[in-house]
């Protein structure tokens, strides 16, 4: 018997025409972890839904073989009920469903025609003792964390007898501990399941720890597939993907701090959900125009509370502090008093939060503007329209035109619309939350590009994100977040991912502020 378990045979996909997939091919051999690279658009999610049956076999040209036999997946539940089952990046959980409800919902174990609650609870307890999960199957989802929530999807994959698992960015949600008790599962399932994994990652270091064969995408075409050696390196996958050397992944810049932009004094914030409870507790910090700082911190930090409370008090209650801009102290009742006073956020979550994606480029840049665009109350859209071309242009926005539909678009150039929208409204400080999550590495050179173009703009950046090194790499100054508290302040010059993280350590628990006065 053959050890190819997946065999891919010039697979070709359109949509309205354009080429997504061409003639791809794959091969996966069974028990192993093949992971899949590529830039944004490049088709790993196109080729994904394919194989697990969301695009029917009769929308795409080529055959794929899976167990030495001919597939033509109609539906999910065809490839599921071959073993195939794919885990997409936003986790498809019912959050007030239970543990158990959710692991074989939609295959729900039966007697008589009746759910048989017994043996799926015993069923359930052995599979969450499979994956490392230590809870109550009768929990509901929505009081579990994010990786115990990646736990409960795997244990609802190895309940449908899987022998193929996809998994499709599965660490992007997740901090760096979370992420290696993942990883070490994915290993430990090959190994003792007999499981096969096709992953799809842009962590390369992630990629280089547990894979054991890579294909490398790009352009909808399949460029290479090599075997994970000593010999393989970040630079030698990252040219691969992207077609050329990329000596340096963030761009160089000469900073020129202007005169202050931001203070916020003595910030307090309290929770909306659990009485009582402080989220954000006497912060202080300051930005200058011209700079980019950063806010480095776990997850569960604070740090996303921090930036919506300060933007118009979007997340908290019983919020204190002060916020000056230009030396003014500020007041800001809602999200609209933080726009008119140049402040804008460029959320995390792009697709719940951020963009209409059942709207094209054009609507999505203009949402928060159209006072721009109106005159009387009455949308000139000639205006509306010429503005997204051009601003599509400076951000270098990859679309078929700004009619486009953003669901359509990679998850970089989805980025790209979120920042277009902002610059459309001209801001003078800009909070960016996690602005390249989900995103591959050549779509994060342009927009680490980019922040520096708004910051030799002389605008004020603030900064969010979950990977030390981008933090380290694009930002001038980092304010170090632990509990709700701000527990240090390192310079680009002294700061270093021990450094950030030794703070983190030795303040668990206790914390001081920084630029207090």
């Amino acid at each position: 018997m053959s050890d190819t378990i997946l065999n891919v045979v010039n697979i070709e996909k359109k949509f309205h025409g354009v080429k997504a997939l061409d003639n791809v091919n794959l091969r996966v051999r069974a028990n192993t972890i093949h992971a899949i690279v590529g830039e944004n658009g490049a088709g790993k999610s196109t080729l994904m839904n394919i194989l697990s049956g969301v695009y029917s076999y009769q929308t795409y040209s080529g055959e794929i073989y899976f167990d030495n036999a001919l597939q033509q997946f109609k539906s999910i539940h065809d490839s599921e009920s071959k073993g195939i089952v794919i885990i997409h990046q936003e986790l498809s959980l019912v959050s007030e469903l239970s543990i158990v409800e959710n692991i074989f919902m939609g295959h729900e174990i039966q007697k008589f025609g009746v759910i048989d609650w017994k043996k799926s609870k015993q069923e359930a307890k052995r599979l969450l003792e499979v994956v490392g999960l230590n809870e109550d199957v009768d929990t509901l989802v929505k009081y579990l964390g994010v990786g115990k929530q990646q736990l409960v999807e795997i244990a609802k994959a190895l309940s449908k007898s899987v022998k193929l698992l996809i998994m499709d960015e599965p660490t992007a949600a997740l901090n760096d501990n979370d992420s290696d008790k993942l990883l070490d599962l994915i290993v430990k399932l090959k190994k003792e399941q007999n499981l096969t994994v096709l992953i799809i990652s842009h962590k390369l270091d992630e990629i280089i720890k547990i894979s054991d064969d890579i294909t490398v995408l790009r352009d909808g075409k399949t460029i290479e597939t090599f075997p994970n050696d000593e010999h393989v390196t970040k630079n030698r996958i990252i040219k691969s993907m992207v077609g050329r050397e990329m000596d340096n992944l963030y761009p160089s810049r000469v900073q020129v701090k202007g005169k202050e932009a931001l203070r916020v004094k003595n910030w307090t914030v309290y929770s909306p959900t659990v009485p009582g409870k402080k989220v954000i507790d006497n912060v202080n910090f300051q930005i200058s125009y011209g700079e980019i700082v950063g806010i480095a911190g776990l997850m569960g930090a604070g740090r996303t509370e921090l930036a919506l409370s300060l933007f118009g008090k979007a997340y908290g209650t019983s919020i204190s502090g002060e916020i000056y801009k230009d030396n003014r102290k500020l007041e800001l009742r809602n999200i609209h008093d933080a726009i008119k006073n140049g402040i804008a956020y460029v959320t995390e979550d792009r697709k719940e939060s951020g963009l209409i994606l059942i709207e094209d480029i054009v609507k999505n840049i203009s949402l928060p503007n159209l006072d721009k665009f109106s005159d009387k109350g009455i949308l000139n859209e000639h205006d509306e329209i010429n503005a997204a071309k051009e601003l599509c242009k400076t951000v270098r926005v990859k679309a078929s035109s700004v009619f486009q539909k953003t669901q359509s678009l990679s998850g970089g150039n989805q980025q790209k619309v979120m920042i277009a929208r902002w610059i459309c409204n001209d801001p003078d400080i800009l909070i960016l939350d996690e602005p390249t999550r989900g995103i591959d590495v050549g779509a994060k050179f342009e927009i680490y590009s980019l922040i520096n173009q708004l910051a030799e703009n002389n605008k004020a950046i603030l900064v969010i994100s979950s990977e030390l090194p981008e933090i380290l790499g694009i930002c001038d100054r980092i304010y170090i977040m632990n509990e709700g508290r701000f527990v240090g302040e390192l310079d680009k010059n002294e700061a270093t991912q021990e450094k950030i993280m030794n703070i983190i350590v030795h303040n668990e628990g206790g914390s001081q502020n920084v630029n207090e006065e």
